[in-house]
């Protein structure tokens, strides 16, 4: 596999640049991360393989992600090519990318699960028909554009003797802005899933949001974090979208995932296909989700959750 001459990467979190760097590490001899955040997420970023930082200055934070694209695609454009541009699957990712596509003439992908490169042309792997199936897609462009699911790579860690160069970027100011009159922190807690060793899933078996009280008490014995599926989430409000998995939720790969009054359509399935053990508890015994299991109990999730606490507090 030859390599490209460079790769860039752009996050709208630092958080995610060991894994995008991961990325470009695989596929490109020279690393150029773009950075609009602090000037230690700019350092940061050469401790984990980046070859060059290109930093901008953020000012007061009022600047919206979308208006660097014009400034982005300078840069990318006077780079080497074929080259290609690595993003995490944000919507404002997203956002940028489809302005990108448009200045650099480029090929977008968006969730992309896997990449591979065949003479220099970049291949992503990515879900089509709601998770039922994997679309390959080539980009035969010479700069294409790739957002990158959360864990589809393994971050490459820290080291603290690697160089690289910090390098000033200029500011291109578009020709129409959108004027950003404030911001506001998002109300709700925020959790990240994917991390968590143990999760508890709730589906429509759950009558009443009130019963959530339950659950979080249940987590709360045995260490787990909570889920749900986009029902709960979306239809009902009953619990933070962060918290939603499925294909456009959360993708997790925890030890055990303890599915409660969850069906287990495909949609949800799929963001939890990296458990390592699935155990279900469902009163309808013809559910989807024994069907993909590795422990099933066919009974009424308001009779086994009290006694499992029953259980951790004996």
């Amino acid at each position: 596999m030859s390599k490209l001459p460079c790769v860039w990467v752009f996050s709208d979190s630092g958080s995610k640049y060991p894994e995008l760097i991961a990325a470009g590490k695989v596929y490109a001899d020279q690393v150029n991360v773009i950075n609009i955040t602090a000037l230690d997420t700019a350092s940061q970023a050469l401790v984990y393989g980046a070859d060059r930082v290109f930093q901008f200055n953020y000012e007061d934070g009022t600047r919206l992600i979308e208006e660097y694209a014009l400034s982005f695609a300078q840069l990318i454009s006077a780079g080497q090519q074929p080259t290609a541009l690595f993003m995490n699957s944000t919507s404002c990712c997203k956002a940028i990318a489809g302005k990108l596509s448009v200045l650099l003439k480029a090929g977008v992908i968006n969730d992309v699960s896997s990449v591979k490169l065949d003479e220099q042309k970049l291949i992503a792997t990515r879900m089509v028909y709601g998770g039922l199936a994997l679309s390959e897609e080539r980009i035969d462009t010479p700069i294409a554009i790739i957002t990158l699911s959360s864990e589809s790579v393994e971050p490459l860690p820290e080291d603290p003797a690697k160089t690289g160069e910090i390098i000033p970027a200029t500011f291109v100011e578009p020709v129409s802005r959108i004027k950003c009159i404030g911001r506001q922190v998002k109300q709700g807690e925020r959790t990240d899933l994917r991390q968590a060793q143990r999760v508890v899933g709730v589906g429509r078996g759950l009558s009443a949001k009130e019963d959530l009280q339950m659950i979080e008490e249940l987590c709360v014995a045995i260490g787990a974090e909570m889920g749900c599926t986009r029902p709960i989430a979306e239809g009902e409000k009953w619990v933070d979208p962060d918290r939603y998995i499925g294909v456009s939720g959360v993708m997790l790969k925890p030890d055990v995932y303890l599915a409660l009054g969850v069906s287990g359509q495909i949609q949800h399935m799929v963001g939890i296909n990296g458990a390592q053990t699935i155990i279900a508890v469902n009163k309808d015994k013809n559910a989807p989700i024994f069907q993909k299991a590795d422990y099933g109990l066919v009974g009424d999730l308001y009779k086994v959750v009290p006694a499992i606490m029953a259980a951790y507090k004996n």
